[in-house]
C-alpha cells in the first residue's frame, strides 16, 4: 500500500499545478491541472450522448481523468500556437508523458486498463478518444471565454510570451484545425461566438 499511497500523493499534486498556458498568459490565479480535468470530464458526462457512434460515455469520463496524470512530474507543457514558442517536441512530450504514466500506475498494475485508457487518448483512433481530445479544447476555449468575463488578466501589458495574438485567442487558434468531431466544432464556434460578442471583435484564428 505504500507505493500506492506514494503515487496517489504525487498525482494529487496537479491539484496546485497550475496550467502553463493560463500562467504564461499572466492570468490572476490561473486554474490547476486537476481543475482542468474536473472541467474536461464533466463535458464528457454532458456531450457523450451527442457525439457520433462509438462514443463510450464511461470511459470517455475515465479516460478524461488520466489524461493528464502524468502530468504531476512532468509538469504542463503547453501547446502554442505562435511559430517558434513550443518548448518541447511533440515526440520529447510524448516520450516523458509515457514513462511518467507508466511509473505512476505500476503500483495499480493489477488494472491494465487505466493504462490503455491514456494510450488509447494519446493515439486518437477511436471515437471516444477523438471526441474526448475535442472536449479537452472545449474546456479550454470556456476556460478563456470566463477569464475574459471575469477580467483575470491585465492585456494591456506587455507580455513577452505573446506577441502574435491578442487576448486569448491563441487558445481558439490552437483548437480550432484539432477538432476531429461534429460535436466538436458546434461547440467550437458557439464558444467562439458568444467571446466575440462578449469582449467585442473578431477572434483572429
Amino acid at each position: 500500500m505504500d507505493d500506492e499511497f506514494d503515487a496517489l500523493l504525487e498525482a494529487f499534486e496537479l491539484k496546485d499545478e497550475r496550467r502553463t498556458g493560463w500562467a504564461l498568459r499572466g492570468i490572476e490565479s490561473p486554474e490547476s491541472v486537476a481543475a482542468h480535468t474536473w472541467g474536461m470530464a464533466t463535458l464528457c458526462l454532458l456531450y457523450a450522448d451527442r457525439a457520433d457512434d462509438g462514443v463510450d460515455r464511461e470511459r470517455a469520463v475515465s479516460m478524461a481523468l488520466v489524461h493528464d496524470l502524468a502530468e504531476a512530474r512532468t509538469g504542463d507543457i503547453a501547446t502554442r500556437a505562435e511559430t517558434g514558442k513550443q518548448r518541447v517536441t511533440g515526440e520529447e512530450k510524448a516520450t516523458l508523458e509515457r514513462d511518467a504514466i507508466t511509473d505512476l500506475l505500476e503500483p495499480f498494475r493489477n488494472d491494465d486498463d487505466l493504462l490503455s485508457l491514456w494510450t488509447e487518448y494519446e493515439a486518437r483512433e477511436t471515437p471516444t478518444a477523438q471526441f474526448v481530445k475535442d472536449m479537452d479544447l472545449i474546456d479550454n476555449c470556456l476556460q478563456a471565454l470566463e477569464y475574459e468575463r471575469e477580467d483575470r488578466y491585465d492585456d494591456t501589458e506587455q507580455n513577452d510570451a505573446f506577441s502574435e495574438y491578442e487576448n486569448l485567442d491563441e487558445f481558439f487558434a490552437t483548437a480550432a484545425p484539432r477538432l476531429r468531431t461534429a460535436v466538436g466544432e458546434t461547440l467550437f464556434e458557439e464558444i467562439k461566438a458568444r467571446y466575440e460578442r462578449e469582449i467585442g471583435r473578431e477572434c483572429r484564428l
